[in-house]
């Protein structure tokens, strides 16, 4: 059985001529059928390539010869279920009043369910799964608004953006008076230890904060306001409570003065329908620090 079991089990076949140490290297061809099945994929990978979009200049590089697009597909899926969603009650969404959404459950309910939807799919990146922000990027659960909270407002800031080129963009920036030479490095640090000192933070109590308060009167009060309550007309904050955007640290402060500050809100209005739009907004008002 020893012998037997060290013998090739075709010691009649073909070799390819290999012997190593009394060994020889037979050739053992694969079977005809798969060989055959291996032909008939390739053939079948050439057609392919052909008739849907993944060779070029045949047709075009998008359809191939059956005209066949995954995109327009998706579109179709989209069309469908934009109207599954109309006839769910998204068009009242899309007329009716702020007042009667708020009072028809019905509406209210579906209106936070698709806004909320929507956030996580396009907000959240920016102002975070829970919408509380990170710097740079507002938190939507307090009470303070660059633009406005109350629902016409958040819906237009959702609509056509902040600094954004739609006409209808909410306009407006922080000047960098550093880089562009308008404030000295002194008087820099001056007026962000007087701003720190209006919110109640930490500031240095060995610089003058009336010369801090002067260079505010001359330079900041014109969209900050003389009592530094901020302008929503231009998107100017609050200077007054604790929340800053971008930092309170007097680094951070002064970072801001000397370069700027212009962050931009993309323009939702064509990227989001209608109903959408008003559901964020509806949404949006409803984490707690809407007005």
């Amino acid at each position: 059985m020893a012998e037997s079991a060290l013998k090739s089990p075709d010691d009649s076949g073909e070799t390819t001529g290999h012997e190593w140490d009394g060994i020889r290297e037979l050739n053992n061809p694969l079977p005809r059928w798969w060989l055959y099945s291996l032909y008939a994929t390739i053939i079948w990978a050439f057609g392919y390539w052909v008739a849907y979009p993944a060779w070029p200049l045949v047709s075009n590089y998008t359809t191939g010869l059956l005209g066949y697009s995954q995109r327009e597909l998706v579109l179709e899926d989209v069309a469908k279920a934009r109207e599954a969603r109309a006839a769910r009650g998204q068009a009242q969404i899309e007329s009716a009043s702020w007042e009667e959404i708020r009072k028809d459950p019905n509406l209210l309910n579906l209106a936070l369910a698709t806004g909320k939807a929507a956030f996580g799919d396009n907000c959240a990146g920016c102002h975070g799964t829970s919408a509380t922000g990170r710097t740079g990027y507002p938190n939507l659960q307090d009470d303070e608004w660059l633009w406005g909270g109350t629902l016409p407002e958040i819906e237009k800031t959702i609509r056509f953006g902040a600094r954004t080129t739609h006409p209808e963009s909410h306009a407006g920036e922080m000047m960098a008076f550093g880089r562009d030479g308008i404030l000295k490095r002194e008087e820099i640090r001056s007026v962000a230890n007087y701003v720190l000192s209006l919110s109640g933070k930490e500031f240095d109590a060995e610089l003058d904060l009336g010369k801090g308060a002067a260079t505010y009167a001359q330079n900041c009060a014109a969209c900050h306001g003389d009592n530094a309550k901020g302008n929503r007309e231009v998107g100017a904050p609050d200077l007054t409570d604790p929340i800053w955007l971008y930092g309170s640290s007097p680094e951070q402060v002064i970072a801001t003065i000397t370069n700027g500050r212009k962050g931009v809100m993309p323009a939702w209005e064509g990227r989001l329908d209608e109903a959408t739009i008003r559901s964020l907004a509806v949404y949006v008002h409803s984490l707690g620090g809407g007005r």
